[in-house]
């Protein structure tokens, strides 16, 4: 667990819940199942906001929203996947976060983004040829994804291989980019 409200870490802190919890708990899945007509739809809904939390900078409100999420459907990737970005990024926890991608990998339905996403975070954690494997996958997976080939670039580069970082830069720079990644080329 970490210093933050408990509804602001990844899976509540792993806090034992009491009675009035779990029933609050039970009152929220009942009400948005209800709202959306499905688990699964209100799975999306939740997660899409956590994702647009995320991409806007807003961490903690996405924690809330991947616990909610893992209230609806624990044990989808998603909810892993985005507990392992929010790990990386409020808690500047890599090990939990390289854990819990790896879980998300194992998990059903896992996003495009995921390999990308696992990879940038290996980049980030200075392990460059860790990285480079896990990219190699997310531009198979994604190839559109400019991003992936980004940070594909920088693993190549990063691992001496330079003729092939220059391949992945121009592909990157051909699959229009987030301007975050625009400005790591």
């Amino acid at each position: 667990s970490y210093t933050a409200p408990v509804n602001e870490q990844p899976f509540f802190g792993f806090e034992v819940k009491n009675s009035e919890d779990k029933a609050a708990d039970d009152k929220f899945v009942d009400a948005i199942v209800a709202a959306t007509g499905s688990r699964e739809k209100a799975f999306e809904e939740t997660t899409m906001r956590a994702w647009r939390a995320v991409q806007a900078g807003r961490i903690r409100e996405a924690a809330l929203r991947f616990n909610q999420a893992f209230l609806i459907l624990p044990d989808q990737s998603s909810v892993y996947h985005g507990f392992a970005v929010v790990s990386q990024a409020r808690f500047n926890d890599l090990d939990a976060a390289d854990e819990l991608f790896k879980i998300a990998l194992k998990q059903p339905h896992p996003v495009k983004a995921l390999s990308a996403d696992y990879g940038r975070f290996l980049l980030i954690a200075k392990r460059p040829r860790d990285a480079q494997s896990v990219l190699e996958q997310a531009v198979k997976d994604s190839p559109d994804f400019g991003d992936a080939w980004t940070n594909l670039a920088w693993a190549r580069f990063q691992n001496g291989d330079l003729d092939a970082a220059c391949v992945a830069a121009e592909e990157a720079a051909k699959q229009r980019p987030t301007s975050n990644s625009i400005g790591d080329l």
